[in-house]
């Protein structure tokens, strides 16, 4: 009888405090489901050995992010995708880790909690492809707002290398194409950031409309332009993004803190060229 009471006690408790029973390492909260988004997550997967809750949000309505965190007790955040960044957000006290996000590139210092993997290839890697091609101004159309960070990385590394970048600003997207006919006589090259105001699914075929109107490269970073005529891309490998994002996980879990100074830049880089594109032309790469 004390024995039946002792176990119904411990299940009674169980009850109680579920977050005793359902603690875990990571939450993992997934914007939608995307191949791309399930790149990431297999290269996490293939490297994390710990305990892990996956949260598809576009599968639900609404997510009360605020009632699992507190209920399950994750001890980090794993935020894939914009949607899932805004999200964890809401969550101060534990450390979040995003990534496939141009979000994250928004810091803010309230968010001392946040880290995680940009969207955006070393610039110097992109330079360096521009010095390859013996190109010595190179347009950028870009939104200050949204990547103005990574211009002043850019132009520095430019500097160095003895590369002129010939710069553009829009603040809306229907700016881009008006501001991309100013660049006409003036570059050899133009260059394509992940910037959501100045590269849209409605201003795209202008940039490479103008490098054939132009007779000049187009570099970009997603190896589905390489199709509408670009020259060449550094695009991240996803992959290896997610064992990245994994290996910092591991970091904090260990207690080191996050790196608020991040995001950081992806550690796989792949270059993807055009070889019809290149050969008509007669522009060569060779990345030293």
């Amino acid at each position: 009888m004390r024995r039946l009471a002792f176990l119904i006690l411990a299940l009674a408790t169980l009850t109680l405090l579920p977050s005793l029973a359902q603690a875990y390492d990571v939450l993992v909260l997934q914007s939608r489901r995307n191949p791309a988004y399930e790149e990431v997550l297999n290269g996490f997967r293939a490297s994390h050995n710990g305990s892990r809750r996956l949260i598809v949000l576009s599968d639900y309505a609404e997510v009360d992010i605020i009632r699992i965190v507190r209920e399950d007790r994750p001890r980090l955040i794993l935020a894939v995708g914009d949607t899932a960044l805004t999200i964890a957000r809401k969550i101060p006290q534990i450390p979040v880790v995003a990534v496939m996000s141009l979000g994250i590139h928004n810091r803010r210092a309230s968010h001392s909690n946040l880290t995680g993997i940009g969207m955006f290839a070393p610039p110097e890697r992109f330079i360096n492809m521009f010095r390859a091609m013996k190109t010595q101004r190179v347009g950028v159309v870009y939104n200050p707002a949204k990547s103005g960070w990574y211009l002043r990385l850019a132009r520095q590394a430019a500097a160095e290398a003895g590369v002129e970048l010939v710069t553009r600003e829009v603040s809306v997207p229907r700016d881009t194409v008006e501001r991309l006919a100013t660049l006409a006589g003036k570059v050899d090259a133009l260059w394509m950031l992940p910037d959501s105001t100045a590269v849209t699914r409605e201003t795209t075929e202008a940039y490479f409309r103008f490098g054939q109107q132009q007779s000049i490269p187009v570099v970009s970073f997603a190896a589905n332009y390489l199709g509408l005529g670009a020259a060449a891309v550094l695009e991240i490998d996803r992959n290896a993004m997610g064992r990245q994002a994994e290996s910092m996980i591991e970091a904090l879990l260990k207690g080191s803190h996050a790196d608020t100074t991040l995001p950081g830049f992806p550690n796989g880089i792949t270059l993807k060229t055009n070889p019809s594109v290149l050969k008509r032309l007669k522009v060569s790469i060779n990345e030293e």
